[in-house]
């Protein structure tokens, strides 16, 4: 086998969540660990629920939290017991006062894990955790390195700006109040990586820290999933995105003033939309608003391989992020065949590169714009995707992401072995 690696490495890779579906960090978590036990290495995934779908080879221990965010009526009811682990009232106190405390508490229980099991590993590799409990398995001497895929402080500074009401923005502050204990943790990590370079600017000025400290390391797509389709038929004029609908950062509302402005132009004119749409939520009224409702085809939950047919049908992809740390959706779209508009948010540039149209963020009009240019040009839409697909094949590969892991996982465990 070309593994392009010296030695075989037992590899523990953390996730405090990892929904295999949405977020990108189970699909992080699955498609890294493929890659590289397929470059012969031994490979642990370590993750709170809702936890992610791992290969056979790869063995994935289970740190369940109480998964207070769970699609049950009832996850959130209290329980007698939380009263008797300081760990789990923790989670239940924070949770229902409006905070985020899952990162802190993977760490905690991350932390117990490894004294009563105390497993053996050459690399402990943090996904974004960025938790009290990873620096503490820095400092007992573990090699550890952590990826940040992008700075949460910018999900913070969008929030708050697309909220006026006093206390919902007391509300959104108290939620991200993690970040508290992820910019002491950053600044004392010795390792840190990341998936782009625009992603990396943009950490070392969000926790004051300097860019060469953090190591690019582009994501793979995996083109055994995501590839074309010929034999489904496109549909003339159906646009498609993926997006956590009610989140500010991923520009859905931004999309759906688009989308009313070409509706004057193309009235038969139709978006696929992946995501969960929270009942009466910001989206959901927008829609309505905008009278858009008989426009949109809503997926949700939706596995790779419909992924991968419903782009079949569409003509175009939308990615219309303000922000992305890399841009799963673009890459996927790409690699699937579909010409792609997107937006110049955070690294998409360096993903989409002149292979789509790019537009500036927050922007409808510009966004609207290029949507019916490529309506009106199925010459350009054919040479766009041919092109996003050949791009994808040269540029983002997760083996070559796991083999340039391998280099730095060694270095990694050589300068802990040396402290």
């Amino acid at each position: 086998m070309e593994t392009g690696v010296a030695r075989s490495m037992k590899i523990c890779l953390l996730g405090y969540r990892s929904n295999p579906y949405s977020g990108g960090q189970g699909i992080y978590l699955r498609h890294l660990s493929r890659a590289l036990a397929n470059a012969g290495h031994k490979v642990d995934v370590i993750s709170g629920p809702p936890y992610p779908k791992l290969d056979p080879n790869i063995d994935l221990i289970k740190l369940p939290s109480l998964d207070l965010y769970a699609d049950d009526p009832g996850a959130r009811a209290f329980r007698f017991r939380y009263l008797t682990n300081w760990t789990d009232f923790i989670e239940y106190w924070s949770t229902i006062t409006g905070g985020f405390p899952e990162p802190y508490t993977f760490g905690r229980r991350l932390v117990r894990y490894f004294r009563e099991h105390q497993p053996n590993y050459d690399i402990i590799h943090d996904n974004q955790s960025l938790c009290y409990g990873v620096l503490e398995l820095q400092k007992q001497g573990f090699p550890v390195i952590t990826t940040i895929h992008h700075p949460i402080t910018r999900d913070l500074a969008l929030a708050l700006a697309d909220e006026t009401r006093w206390g919902l923005r007391l509300l959104i502050r108290r939620w991200h109040s993690f970040l508290t204990m992820q910019k002491r943790v950053v600044k004392q990590l010795t390792h840190l990586a990341t998936v782009s370079y625009a992603a990396r600017a943009d950490i070392a000025e969000a926790f004051d820290i300097e860019q060469a400290r953090i190591e690019v390391v582009h994501n793979g797509i995996d083109l055994d999933v995501f590839h074309p389709m010929p034999e489904i038929s496109r549909e003339p004029q159906l646009l498609m995105t993926t997006a956590s609908a009610d989140t500010p950062l991923k520009g859905v509302s931004v999309l759906l003033h688009a989308l009313a402005l070409v509706v004057e132009q193309f009235p038969n004119i139709k978006l696929c939309l992946l995501g969960r749409l929270k009942p009466s939520g910001t989206t959901e009224r927008l829609i309505a608003e905008l009278n858009l409702r008989p426009h949109i085809e809503l997926h949700t939950n939706v596995t790779d391989q419909k992924m991968v047919a419903l782009y079949a049908r569409a003509t175009m992809a939308v990615v219309p992020s303000l922000y992305e740390g890399f841009g799963f959706p673009a890459g996927e779209a790409m690699a699937c065949g579909v010409p792609v508009i997107s937006t110049r948010g955070g690294a998409l540039p360096e993903v989409v590169g002149d292979c789509g149209l790019l537009v500036d963020p927050g922007c409808s009009r510009s966004l609207a714009d290029a949507i019916i240019t490529l309506l009106q040009d199925p010459a350009e839409r054919k040479r766009l995707a041919e092109a996003g697909r050949a791009r994808i094949e040269q540029q983002f590969q997760w083996q070559t992401a796991a083999n340039r892991f391998s280099q730095i996982y060694s270095t990694v465990n050589r300068a802990s072995h040396v402290s």
